[in-house]
């Protein structure tokens, strides 16, 4: 994210981007801006059951005129993108099954 835009994007992503969000993806599973080390970073965390959830939802949300037009007001506040693919570790699935089934519940 561009140095200081931090407040920016959250307000632009409460007012017109988080409702669209959550309407397509469910409630995500954590959302942070950066304190120590890199700053001027926000990272969310998904859950999904399978990748073609995860494509499902996606392409959904990606056709919602909502979602499109807070991309259009986000993406200048923005230097670089990354995405990750994570598998939960054995002894965490049991656990992040719940954490995503209180996302799914509200």
């Amino acid at each position: 994210m561009r140095a200081r835009q931090d407040g920016e994007f959250l307000r632009v992503y409460e007012a017109e981007g988080r409702a669209p969000q959550t309407q397509h993806l469910g409630q995500p599973v954590g959302y942070y801006i950066s304190e120590i080390g890199p700053l001027n970073q926000v990272t969310t965390l998904w859950a999904y059951g399978s990748l073609d959830e995860r494509v499902e939802r996606r392409r959904t949300l990606f056709q919602d005129p909502a979602w499109n037009s807070f991309l259009n007001k986000a993406r200048p506040l923005f230097t670089a993108q990354e995405t990750r693919i994570l598998t939960p570790a054995p002894f965490f699935k049991e656990r992040l099954a719940a954490i995503a089934a209180l996302g799914s519940a509200l």
